[in-house]
């Protein structure tokens, strides 16, 4: 052979070779796909019956956020959700029935792509119509299914599940789009903490321990163990440093860190008040699974790994086109995730006029250090009867210190509302209108007035804490 072809023919070996290194580290098994799309339609059913006490309160026009004050807000947003298409009770509720089919279609994987297409545009929908009460959990979980769209997720364990396909595993642009949004969120965190001392020094976990308007459940205990959560610190910065690694990795090792990485998720589930945020990360882990756990999975049960054929030809085989229009979609919207992951670390910055919301951080979680005070919000009410009432909780008014101050939010979707009351005047209006017209209506004492205070108390790690209050308006109930 002469040189200039065995040295070409050496190349080509070369390039294949890295070629299928990237392919396998990029690869899914199906049945991790599988899992996955069982853990999104159950994270959906959660995130749903979560938000249906609160559906009043959020999604109508007799809420906290009437449709008139969302697009004086967020413009442009009413004009986009179907939960705004209407202000009534009974509309939200079917569409909240809507999505809860399509989730339950999604869990059992029938006409998988279809239902998962219906989750997320429900979902964003439902995001939309108010933005105020999201946390990261929410931009992560959408992501995700926006993904999962792309993807074979009904190829096992599913209704929609044929033969065997040629290959277990399912590799190209969505499988690296999906992998790459898991370890970007880990990987853009690292970054920001690092440049924080708090987190260099080991003690941002012991500050957001002190934040008693998060911690919930084993949070209070574990808030005194200093040693402990000092190493608990420098534990999760280095797997945020090492979050890489879940690709490059294959194997048991790559098992080890995905179940570390699990491991402090379900710790902040029991310590901290953060709505679904720790279970949609947990189902986006699971694609990461290597194919040798299922393996083991399957040879130590008899559960129905495969179910019989549904007869039933694809949409992409159908539709003429279909598949080149998702790749093109797919390989933008890998583009888009790089560049707004490197606009929000502040390599690059954003093109004049770019939205706010385009450009937020929505991985900075408690970085670049967690928040150095703990606030609550005050309602003292005044009632017909001459007594007194806090109007957030409806209980007899008290000016002493909460025990519990998460409970004083109800939820996490409260306290994030809250907090852009507190510094938004429209919500605060908003807020007391609602405050008074839903003890009006369930109470025989009328609500004639209130006033909101924000209470803060600033964080002093083994010292004395102080608490700061500030009126923030005084608001008259309108009569019963």
């Amino acid at each position: 052979m002469p040189a200039t072809a065995l040295a070409r023919h050496t190349v080509t070996e070369r390039v294949d070779a890295v070629r299928g290194a990237v392919a396998r580290r990029f690869a899914i098994d199906r049945r991790s796909l599988a899992g996955f799309r069982i853990a999104l339609a159950l994270v959906v059913l959660i995130d749903l019956a979560r938000r249906v006490s609160d559906i009043g309160a959020f999604y109508t026009d007799a809420g906290v956020l009437p449709r008139s004050l969302l697009a004086t807000l967020f413009p442009g947003y009413a004009a986009v959700s179907l939960h705004a298409l209407s202000g009534s009770l009974w509309v939200q509720v079917a569409l909240f029935a809507l999505a809860s089919v399509a989730a339950l279609a999604l869990l059992v994987g029938y006409r998988t792509r279809l239902a998962v297409i219906v989750s997320l545009v429900l979902l964003v929908s439902l995001q939309l119509r108010n933005p105020l009460v999201l946390n990261s959990g929410d931009v992560l979980l959408r992501r995700l299914l926006f993904w999962g769209a792309f993807l074979p997720l009904g190829s096992r364990w599913a209704v929609d599940a044929g033969e065997d396909e040629a290959s277990d595993a399912v590799v190209g642009l969505a499988t690296v789009g999906l992998l790459g949004q898991v370890v970007a969120v880990y990987a853009t965190n690292a970054v920001v903490k690092s440049r924080a001392e708090v987190w260099l020094r080991g003690e941002a976990v012991r500050y957001a321990f002190q934040l008693d308007h998060f911690t919930v459940l084993l949070g209070d205990i574990v808030a005194g163990w200093a040693p402990a959560l000092r190493l608990a610190t420098w534990a999760w910065l280095c797997l945020l440093v090492c979050s890489p690694l879940l690709l490059l990795l294959s194997r048991w090792a790559r098992t080890a860190l995905v179940a570390a990485f699990a491991a402090f998720h379900v710790g902040m589930a029991l310590t901290m008040q953060l709505g679904v945020f720790p279970l949609v990360s947990l189902a986006g882990l699971v694609p990461l699974v290597p194919s040798r756990i299922w393996e083991r999975a399957e040879a130590l049960t008899t559960l129905p790994w495969r179910l019989p054929r549904l007869s039933r030809t694809p949409i992409a085989e159908r539709v003429p086109g279909l598949r080149v229009i998702a790749r093109s979609l797919a390989a933008l919207c890998l583009a888009a995730l790089l560049v707004v992951n490197v606009v929000g670390l502040g390599l690059v910055g954003a093109p004049a006029g770019t939205p706010e919301q385009v450009t937020e951080r929505s991985w900075d979680m408690f970085a670049p250090s967690p928040p150095l005070s703990t606030w609550w919000l005050l309602a003292p009410a005044n009632l017909t009867s001459g007594q007194r009432v806090n109007a957030v909780t409806g209980e007899p008014l008290s000016v002493s210190r909460p025990a519990e101050i998460a409970a004083m939010h109800r939820n996490e979707r409260w306290r994030k509302f809250f907090a852009d009351a507190k510094r938004e005047p429209g919500l605060r209006e908003s807020l007391a209108r609602h405050l008074c017209e839903r003890w009006n209506r369930t109470h025989d004492t009328g609500m004639t007035d209130l006033q909101l205070w924000l209470l803060t108390e600033q964080t002093v790690l083994d010292g004395p804490e102080s608490v700061e209050r500030e009126r923030l308006g005084s608001y008259q109930c309108r009569a019963s």
